[in-house]
């Protein structure tokens, strides 16, 4: 009887840990773990977004400060168009930060990097909906290297 009881007990121990490991499966998954509250959005054009995916950080310093939400082509020359959710707990942004397709590691994921601008009475802080016009596109490792062999090919 005693036997009985503890493989019971074995198994909603296990039940309970497979529901725990898939519940935060789906919060990692889903991006809540890292923003949550309040946020307001940002939209960016650039010439080539690389691999970036809706979900990538956008990260200060290293610190996510918010995730992509959309991305879209827009324009008559479809250029790629990002939307963004900024956490409000970093509402101080100006019209002058830039915005950059960065990769972590050589061969890593794409995250968005935001380089805060000077603030000053002369400048705005970005508000809901406004759009980062200073970008900086994704440098693509293929196009890099078929520089260098073209480059290496002429000498």
């Amino acid at each position: 009887m005693e036997s009985r009881k503890t493989q019971l007990w074995v198994g909603v121990f296990v039940v309970v840990g497979i529901l725990a490991l898939f519940f935060i499966a789906l919060r990692a998954a889903s991006g809540t773990m890292t923003t949550s509250g309040d946020s307001y959005t940002l939209y960016a054009k650039f010439d080539n977004i690389g691999s970036l995916k809706v979900r990538s950080p956008v990260k200060v310093g290293g610190v996510v400060v918010g995730r992509v939400t959309d991305i879209s082509l827009s324009g008559d020359y479809y250029e790629p168009r990002v939307e963004m959710s900024i956490s409000k707990e970093y509402d101080q942004f100006s019209e002058t930060s830039t915005l950059s397709v960065l990769t972590s590691g050589l061969l890593g994921e794409q995250y968005l990097g935001l380089e805060p601008g000077f603030i000053d009475d002369s400048v705005d802080t970005l508000e809901d909906g406004d759009m980062i016009t200073d970008t900086k596109s994704a440098l693509v490792l293929e196009n890099l290297i078929g520089q260098f062999l073209f480059s290496q090919g002429n000498d």
